[in-house]
């Protein structure tokens, strides 16, 4: 038994060093996808700033599998401040959103708060939660225009 602690403990020395913030998480759950065909692709800004085309501009980006029309993304290790998640399902898994030639999403889209845009992507101030640390769990159903 005291060789297992003895193992287990010099195990736990050789992890790498963890951010202080990794305790901190925005979780969302992205609903209203109409098929498990793809992925879906989550991006976090911080500012209005390329939101929500732009993925050069965001702090982060993940993707997540579809399982029965629904998906998770997470964000580890986040700073309290102010974000705006945008997320799309993409059916092709080419990474990127596909739209028409008018620029109208052929995949279905969606923002944090649920936020719409009107003639246009939602702004970001619409979209934007405040993040006060710990853990915080949001909600997104995808729209398909």
């Amino acid at each position: 038994m005291l060789a297992k602690i003895v193992v287990l403990l010099c195990c736990l020395q050789a992890l790498p060093n963890v951010p202080a913030n990794a305790g901190n998480v925005i979780h969302v759950a992205v609903d209203g996808l109409r098929s498990d065909n793809g992925q879906v692709v989550c991006s976090l800004y911080v500012s209005a700033d390329g939101f929500p085309k732009d993925e050069k501009k965001t702090i982060a980006r993940t993707t997540s599998r579809i399982d029965h029309r629904h998906a998770n993304c997470s964000f580890f290790g986040i700073q309290p401040g102010a974000y705006a998640i945008a997320v799309f399902h993409d059916e092709n898994s080419n990474n990127r959103l596909d739209t028409n030639f008018l620029g109208i999403p052929r995949e279905g889209v969606g923002a944090s708060n649920n936020a719409k845009g009107h003639f246009g992507p939602p702004k970001f101030n619409d979209a934007a939660v405040a993040y006060s640390g710990g853990r915080m769990d949001l909600k997104i159903v995808i729209a398909y225009l």
